[in-house]
């Protein structure tokens, strides 16, 4: 299982990339998932005019690719805290841009998958 946020899913427009392509090429076999929180967020993102905009509509077309969590497995909080706690919980690699939240995802002893280079995913652990 593979925890995605909301600018993971923007990246194949921005940094012109396949994503599950380049997460299957990096992990074999995986189950992509996204919080109810992320959906939301690329929802409004979605609303803008212009590259972002573009990025966060693309991103909601992958989102509907993924397993939308459960909101019994996610708790109260922000966005970035309900991504670290369902980690924790579930034992997932989070896929994220967002160094704010890769920071504190590794602090918490869980693998993260970045971008390097702006065109390469790689997997980082504490």
């Amino acid at each position: 299982m593979i925890l995605l946020d909301a600018n993971a899913l923007m990246m194949p427009v921005q940094f012109k990339i396949d994503l599950f392509s380049d997460l299957q090429e990096l992990v074999g076999g995986f189950e992509p998932v996204v919080l109810p929180g992320v959906v939301k967020e690329l929802t409004g993102l979605a609303r803008a005019k212009g590259r972002d905009g573009a990025a966060a509509r693309y991103g909601l077309s992958l989102a509907q690719k993924c397993t939308v969590a459960v909101d019994s497995d996610v708790k109260s909080g922000t966005v970035d805290e309900q991504l670290i706690d369902y980690a924790m919980r579930h034992n997932c690699l989070v896929v994220t841009n967002d160094r704010l939240v890769k920071d504190r995802v590794l602090d918490r002893g869980i693998g993260v998958i970045i971008m390097r280079n702006q065109k390469k995913l790689d997997i980082v652990r504490k």
